[in-house]
């Protein structure tokens, strides 16, 4: 093996590969220290999991003879290395301009204080999601275990902290969390999307809500159900306009469901049931659901039969 390997031939490629990164594309930056830090970000959801649910999330480095001042470190902690974060993610922003070093570091300063004067304002949303969560699922047995196992709350705690985010519009910073928890979760929820109070997501797998979506109070989402546009092909053109639809008050949502456009609004007090498939509005008060689609059974007799049915489409209706 030693003897097959030449150095001449191994710094050939790498010179091949730096000559690559000279040649002006925009995944040619190399510099690594003037970039938001993707383990840090997870870091400070962790951490804020510790300041939004005291005593169920906690740094164990820390003793516990004096709770409140334990939390005291936490929140400064937190707090410098956010300020760190936003002054990283504010040089890339592109509606704010360039910035001089100065102004972003005042600016990613204004930023934290008014995330975290917010901090009571999420936990207040967060205690209705929970309640919702507890309300809406019989299996669940008591708070403690949803906070500490349902992916949904989970999923629902980060968007509420980016969405603060994106809010005071931080770029990078508010996808990276949400998209945080999308891979620890299966729930994809952008941080743009506006959601009201007591929000409850049922298993939550395969979710998807866009980022210009809305949704009311008191509304319950299934497993595989997607808050989508109609259509994307107009690109950036697109940014920035309602692509998504509304959700009213007290509205459920049952699994496999598709509800697709801006201008599509589903009145409150409506059921939408599984599988339906929705691209124009529903009115306040309504069941949707889709017709019972007929399942057929069939017997293969013998191997031959079934060999015929294979390489036939009524292979695909059989059970």
């Amino acid at each position: 093996m030693k003897d097959i390997i030449r150095k001449e031939e191994i710094n050939d490629i790498v010179n091949t590969i730096f000559d690559d990164f000279e040649g002006g594309k925009i995944i040619d930056e190399i510099s690594v220290f003037n970039k938001p830090d993707k383990a840090a970000v997870y870091e400070l959801i962790e951490n804020l999991f510790a300041i939004i649910y005291p005593g169920f999330y906690r740094e164990r480095a820390y003793k516990t003879y004096n709770p409140h001042s334990n939390l005291a470190v936490i929140i400064e902690d937190v707090f410098y290395h956010l300020h760190q974060q936003v002054f990283l993610a504010l040089d890339y922003c592109k509606l704010r301009g360039m910035m001089t070093e100065e102004e972003r570091t005042l600016e990613s300063y204004r930023i934290c204080k008014a995330f975290f004067r917010r901090v009571p304002i999420i936990r207040e949303f967060l205690e209705t999601d929970l309640k919702a969560f507890y309300e809406g699922d019989p299996a669940a047995g008591c708070f403690e275990e949803i906070i500490f196992a349902y992916p949904g709350l989970t999923a629902i705690t980060i968007y509420r902290i980016a969405h603060e985010l994106y809010l005071e519009r931080v770029p990078v910073l508010p996808r990276l969390m949400t998209e945080y928890a999308h891979s620890k979760t299966g729930i994809d929820i952008h941080p743009g999307a506006t959601i009201d109070r007591s929000f409850f997501i049922d298993h939550g797998t395969g979710i998807v809500i866009g980022e210009t979506s809305v949704i009311g109070k008191n509304v319950k989402i299934y497993q595989g159900v997607t808050l989508g546009a109609l259509s994307t092909r107009g690109g950036q053109k697109l940014a920035g306009k309602k692509r998504h639809p509304t959700i009213c008050d007290n509205v459920t949502i049952y699994a496999g469901a598709s509800i697709l456009g801006g201008d599509t609004v589903i009145g409150e007090n409506t059921v939408i049931g599984g599988n339906a498939f929705i691209t124009k509005s529903i009115d306040a008060n309504t069941r949707v659901s889709m017709k019972n689609l007929e399942m057929e059974y069939k017997t293969t007799g013998n191997e031959r039969r079934r060999e015929e049915l294979e390489q036939s489409e009524e292979w695909y209706y059989i059970i």
